[in-house]
């Protein structure tokens, strides 16, 4: 029943992939592989679970351990409830972002910015975009910093194949700028929290590295994008606002506040960060109820929040929800603790297994990988591999459009094709990945 899991697995992985061939939406492949995949698990099982497979957050929060044998029925409604609350946190996080983007948006807040950008310059816009994504998403976190980037990018650029390449490299900017914070991206998130890494100590040592692995591909785009781009046309059906200053900037300031406030309500609650996000979604709503008072009808009914509810890519949200299901589903097959396991038995260095479980991470979604990596070593805070599987897990992920949570939601956002990120983007993404792992072994070594 295991290898038919993975054929699923794998033929849906490639019906994702070959979308535009095919002709059928990448949500309803991902939902189906999702389902279907936890299908096959459950059929599979005993009547009863033994010990020995309960998993050990199923031990701490029901007491297992005083329990022989669980009953199936219990122990799948709790794990596949354990997993789920960790998906739905994560599909409401993005919906609360995409919509404050949307909020903003709608007021015309982005105009503020993108009116300051007077380049028409590729070159000029490639670095500027990258550096931006990059030290933006240390503050933020990958996945939020994309979905405000490609917005922005909308506004700017007007041809769709010089657009995808700019989003291409915010992708990568983003996991890069993500990987060196530990607020930045969800694998260094769990490694700070159970106390593998430090706040100071992941900055000090892998900022560096992680500026490597942006500059490597964004001299490799600065070879192949020169003149100028062109804006976007505005529509013939556009139909103009009665939006005032004053409306652009309270928006754009309550929009970045309440995303930049995300990190540090979880720090200072320790709720999950979703909670955060529906604080400052909410906070916007409230006023967008107020201001909208201020505005003319037609102009109200295209602002308010569900007008830009309507507007957030829904079959975006769908196709993280089936992903999740079938990762999870392997996930708790037990086939990805076995395959980092194996992968400690059969490479020769630590630093290698690191290397290889963020390759791993393009294909399959990197927490589970990382939270195998956390179960299999008794290291010391601050280890050299912790750093390593920091950098590893938050980067290599950028090597394929679904390997990362910026790269799926670039991926909903633009409808961007699997094989045309492999083509264009996968390969800088992949020197860029190995050269900055070579920066922070030698760092290590010179450091240690």
């Amino acid at each position: 029943m295991l290898i038919l899991i993975l054929v699923v697995f794998a033929l849906g992985y490639l019906a994702i992939a070959f979308e535009h061939k095919l002709k059928i939406n990448k949500a309803a492949s991902a939902l189906f592989i999702g389902v279907v995949c936890w299908s096959l698990y459950v059929v599979n099982l005993p009547d009863l679970l033994p010990r020995a497979s309960i998993p050990s957050w199923f031990e701490q929060e029901s007491a297992a351990e005083q329990i022989v044998d669980v009953p199936l029925h219990f122990a799948i409604d709790a794990q596949h409830l354990h997993q789920t609350g960790e998906i739905a946190s994560i599909l409401f996080f993005l919906m609360g972002a995409m919509t404050i983007v949307e909020l903003v948006d709608a007021h015309e807040g982005f105009a503020l910015v993108t009116d300051r950008i007077k380049t028409r310059n590729k070159r000029t816009l490639l670095w500027t975009v990258g550096l931006l994504t990059f030290f933006l998403s240390a503050i933020l976190d990958n996945l939020t910093t994309t979905i405000v980037m490609v917005s922005l990018l909308r506004k700017l650029v007007g041809d769709r194949e010089d657009r995808l390449r700019f989003v291409g490299l915010v992708v990568i900017a983003a996991n890069a700028g993500g990987a060196w914070t530990v607020i930045g991206d969800v694998t260094t998130t769990m490694l700070w929290i159970k106390h593998k890494l430090g706040t100071i100590e992941v900055m000090g040592e892998l900022f560096l590295g992680s500026l490597v692995c942006l500059i490597v591909p964004l001299i490799g785009f600065s070879r192949s994008m020169v003149g100028e781009f062109s804006p976007p046309e505005v529509s013939a059906s556009h139909v103009a606002k009665d939006i005032q200053p004053w409306h652009q900037w309270l928006f754009l300031t309550l929009g970045l506040l309440g995303l930049l406030g995300v990190p540090l309500f979880k720090t200072y609650t320790h709720l999950p960060p979703y909670m955060g996000m529906m604080l400052s979604l909410s906070v916007l709503w409230v006023v967008s109820e107020i201001v909208g008072h201020t505005l003319d009808e037609q102009t109200r009914s295209t602002t308010g929040v569900l007008a830009a509810l309507r507007r957030v890519d829904m079959s975006s949200i769908l196709f993280f929800l089936g992903i999740l299901l079938a990762v999870g589903a392997l996930g708790a097959t037990g086939i990805l603790h076995s395959a980092a396991a194996w992968l400690d038995a059969v490479l020769p260095n630590r630093d290698i297994v690191a290397g290889v479980i963020g390759l791993v991470s393009s294909v399959v979604d990197n927490v589970p990988l990382v939270a195998a990596g956390i179960e299999m070593y008794d290291l010391p805070i601050n280890d050299r591999f912790w750093m390593l599987l920091a950098y590893c897990a938050g980067t290599g992920g950028s090597c394929l459009i679904i390997g990362s949570a910026a790269g799926v939601a670039a991926m909903g956002l633009e409808h961007i094709d699997f094989v045309w990120y492999v083509k264009r983007i996968t390969p800088w993404a992949l020197v860029g990945y190995l050269a900055r792992a070579v920066v922070v072994v030698i760092q290590q070594t010179i450091l240690h």
